[in-house]
Order: structure tokens, then sequence, then C-alpha cells
């Protein structure tokens, strides 16, 4: 079994069938893959509808997450403490914290954002 925690875009991408989402679908589906998304991305996902940035329905969400049997990875103080560590070469504090929960867990991350996999070679990126 290999462990994915997806960042939040690719939550996103899922919802809206994004064709980006197409690569990576094989892993998301596998029955050798487990899925995490974390609660920092439920987090992301709130601020941005509350700021108006995204017009999604946060319920909509959370039961396409279940639908899939995706699981929610809490934030843990290892996890914060790890983000501390992370160089400062990216300014997103979400992509931070969900990259260092990767690192801490140990889990392979799935993101849009190529810039980061030059923190780490956990990092996929579609």
């Amino acid at each position: 079994m290999i462990n994915f925690l997806i960042d939040t875009n690719v939550v996103i991408w899922l919802s809206q069938d994004n064709p980006r989402i197409n690569q990576i679908k094989p892993l998301l589906f596998s029955e050798d893959s487990q899925i995490f998304i974390s609660v920092i991305s439920w987090w992301e996902i709130i601020m941005k509808i509350q700021t108006g940035k995204l017009q999604l329905d946060f319920n909509n969400l959370r039961m396409l997450a279940e639908k899939h049997n995706f699981n929610e990875l809490p934030l843990t103080g290892d996890c914060l403490k790890a983000c501390l560590e992370l160089p400062n070469l990216h300014k997103d504090p979400f992509d931070h914290m969900l990259l260092a929960q990767a690192i801490t867990c140990p889990m392979r991350f799935i993101t849009g954002d190529s810039f980061l996999a030059n923190y780490s070679s956990l990092v996929i990126a579609v």
C-alpha cells in the first residue's frame, strides 16, 4: 500500500473534473493507494470560499472525499515542527504545512505546484 497526500489544488481539480486530474486518476483510485486529504486543505478551501476566491460547496467536497474513501489527515505538533525546519523557498504557508505533513508521515505528496519538488523527492508534481 502506498500512501499519498493530495494538495488542495488536486482536491479542487477532482471536484471540478479538471482535465489535469486525468493523469493521476490511476494513482487516486488504485487499490494499492491510500489517499489522504489534510485538514490543512479543508481549512484552505474554507478560507478561499469565505473570501470569494472559490465557488464550491464545502459539504459536497467532503462527501466526494468520503465517496472515494479518502482519509482525513490531522495536523500534529510534529508536522508543525517539521514546517519550521523547511527552508523558506516558497511563500504559501499552506503548501509548507502540507509538505511538512508528507515528510513527517512519510507519504508521497501529489501537487500541481512543480516548484515544491525542490523540497523533497516525496513530491509528485502534475
